[in-house]
């Protein structure tokens, strides 16, 4: 085949692949079999290889993502991504609409969207083609995520048809079905790592990783709701949006116009009742004034238009019964009481456990064994009760009483001043507590040590190949090959999970010691500070409670966890297995001693950084970031839209207000 019969056979699978992608992911009327589809592919990436020439960034081959690891670069929206106003109160949407008829008169209509429980997106488009999706941000700025996002199906690489403006924006929410959901936790089960909490944690986590061939393989999908440009095709919101389905953007079919308030409340009523049976989560309804006209008129109220506002739906609740209450023993040795109930459907789930949280809550509800109890998901796997009906209750039934002992190794137990929690003191021989600390240390968000799930974990201690997360690297694949639902291949991937941990960053291996109340941010706000294991361990209370987010608790907790010789030796001999325990030389080159001893409030929006980034470039730099004005602030760094009294109370206080190029000469 010669050059040209090789374009023209790109060109026509690229266009009949293109068409496929469009019936099957956004009308949902699919022409042919996956298989079929999967050939036609297959041929296109072949004659891509063979013919690298003809290389094209929207081509259907590109969805399947590249595993090269990008940080994301952060863009200014060239429209600002505003955050809508927020009720659950119908009197309050009166109230919206006696305001906007007070500024437009009455000649005007809404349009209802569903509120989509995912992650927002904005897409630029280019002569047709996607050139740049960024997420919101901080309204000003976001992450560019058009690798990520092109490896979802339902959004366009290239429009359809030819009468779209030469540039536009089209913003929309990513979001991930019940069912894929599902799918996704079921395949997270089998490898035996951490379930996922919700779809919406998940698309937004998604959409921020750094290996966009693994986001291809998530369900991800995305409904479009909002068209920018400098010159619009009509002045109807609706219309708009008809005319962006005609370009192949995947639109909701059920948004609606609406003539009046009461039109807007029958829409809300009726997806209050119907949001069960969608196959994907919404949190409420979108109330928008139709004509762009009038939306003009209308105008804006700090980050929030006036035209538009957001109903939130109450959270679910269901009726069921508790039957038991299971005390867990968390990886610090936090007791937590869940509570058994007998299965009820709720939000599209069957739940049986509801969390309890702490002898406070199990004492503030009163509650008895064989209780009538409601119970609500607000976003988590275990939804929680929220309250017993008491007029159900059978008489002589036995109150719920919190343990005084653990249950993995029946320590007493006990609770700091101040603190909800109770604690089982027994770091080092609880059992519940070793293997929580050791399923933690693997975890995908620290370590990610491929195969090493509860159940692996559980099986290794229970035959003493691990008491501790240093034991781990001295497992050997022999050893593992004879025990139970072991093969040579899983067995590889433990060993080979280990081996790669090492590169793992000082931050996550700080985060996957266990530390109580050190976190992931924690984490990092102290290697960034301390720059080595070494230097945190001398470190003094004083000296901890100098940096900025490390309070009392943090603190403290950080001088206990090293006062332990048992850690110290952990400690000792994960550095000599090789991980690492100081910032890299790259890492150390990006710091400087410039903001030494100074500190910086941050007030307003920036030109050219976002606020988040500031606080980093600070931090870096060795300087502090303070939260609120005193007298130990240094520089007030401040943007766009500060409010007058911050600045006010600077100039009180004798403190220097810079701006974000005075701030850049400082660190140059």
């Amino acid at each position: 085949m010669d050059k040209k019969e090789a374009e023209e056979r790109i060109l026509r699978l690229r266009k009949e692949l293109n068409r496929h992608n469009y019936n099957y992911y956004v009308l949902s009327q699919p022409e042919i079999s996956n298989f079929e589809y999967d050939m036609m592919l297959n041929d296109l990436i072949e004659f891509e290889k063979r013919f690298p020439e003809f290389y094209n960034e929207n081509s259907p081959t590109q969805r399947i993502g590249d595993d090269r690891n990008q940080v994301f670069v952060q863009k200014k929206h060239k429209y600002p991504m505003l955050s809508l106003g927020n009720t659950y109160s119908q009197d309050e949407l009166n109230d919206f609409d006696t305001r906007v008829k007070k500024i437009i008169g009455n000649d005007f209509e809404y349009i209802c969207e569903l509120k989509y429980d995912g992650a927002a997106i904005s897409l630029q488009y280019i002569d047709g083609k996607l050139k740049q999706a960024v997420t919101r941000g901080d309204g000003e700025r976001g992450d560019d995520v058009t690798a990520n996002v092109k490896t979802i199906k339902s959004i366009p690489l290239i429009l359809r048809g030819d009468n779209y403006p030469p540039l536009f924006e089209i913003r929309g929410e990513i979001f991930m079905s019940r069912e894929g959901f599902s799918k996704l936790n079921a395949e997270m089960e089998k490898k035996g790592k951490t379930l996922f909490a919700n779809p919406r944690n998940t698309t937004a986590g998604t959409l921020k990783m750094l290996d966009s061939s693994i986001v291809a393989k998530r369900p991800l999908d995305c409904f479009l709701y909002h068209l920018l440009c400098d010159q619009l095709p009509s002045d109807s919101h609706f219309e708009n949006l008809e005319k962006a389905k005609s370009w192949g953007f995947k639109v909701s079919p059920h948004i609606t116009k609406c003539k009046g308030i009461n039109e807007v409340f029958d829409f809300i009523s009726k997806w209050d009742t119907e949001r069960k049976g969608l196959p994907f989560d919404i949190d409420g309804v979108v109330l928008k004034v139709n004509s762009y006209r009038n939306q003009k008129q209308l105008g804006f109220i700090a980050k929030s238009p006036r035209w538009a506002i957001s109903y939130k739906f109450e959270a679910e609740q269901a009726v069921t019964q508790l039957l038991s209450v299971d005390f867990q023993v968390g990886r610090t040795g936090a007791i937590t009481p869940v509570a058994n109930l007998k299965p009820v459907l709720l939000a599209g789930t069957t739940v049986k456990r509801a969390s309890l949280h702490n002898a406070d809550q199990i004492k503030l509800l009163d509650l008895h064994y064989g209780d009538t109890v409601f119970i609500e998901k607000g976003g988590e796997i275990i939804p929680k009760i929220i309250e017993v009906d008491r007029s159900a209750r059978k008489p002589g039934s036995t109150a719920i009483r919190f343990i005084d002992f653990c249950p993995g190794c029946g320590s007493k137990l006990n609770r700091k001043e101040g603190e909800a929690q109770h604690y089982c003191p027994n770091e080092t021989g609880c059992p519940l507590q070793i293997k929580g600390k050791i399923t933690h240390f693997a975890s995908r968000k620290v370590m990610d040590i491929d195969g090493l799930g509860e159940e692996t974990i559980d099986l290794l201690y229970e035959k003493r190949f691990i008491k501790s997360i240093a034991d781990l690297y001295e497992l050997k694949k022999e050893t593992l090959i004879p025990l139970e639902r072991f093969a040579e291949k899983s067995a590889d991937n433990i060993i080979n999970g280990l081996e790669e941990s090492k590169n793992v960053s000082f931050s996550r291996v700080l985060f996957g010691l266990g530390i109580r109340h050190v976190g992931e941010t924690a984490a990092k706000t102290l290697t960034n500070n301390f720059r080595s294991i070494d230097a945190l361990m001398n470190a003094g209370f004083d000296e901890l409670m100098d940096i900025n987010e490390i309070g009392t608790r943090i603190a403290q907790s950080i001088i206990d966890f090293f006062s332990k010789t048992e850690n110290l030796e952990i400690v000792n001999r994960l550095k000599k297995y090789g991980l690492k325990f100081e910032l890299s030389e790259d890492e150390k080159e990006l710091r400087s001693s410039k903001l030494e001893g100074l500190n910086i409030v941050i007030s307003g929006t920036f030109e050219n950084h976002s606020r988040d980034e500031l606080k980093d470039i600070i931090e870096k730099n060795g300087g502090k970031n303070a939260s609120s004005l005193s007298s130990k602030t240094n520089y007030l760094l401040a943007g766009n839209n500060m409010g007058p009294s911050k600045k006010e109370k600077a100039r009180k206080l004798n403190i220097d207000i810079i701006s974000e190029d005075d701030f850049l000469k400082m660190i140059q």
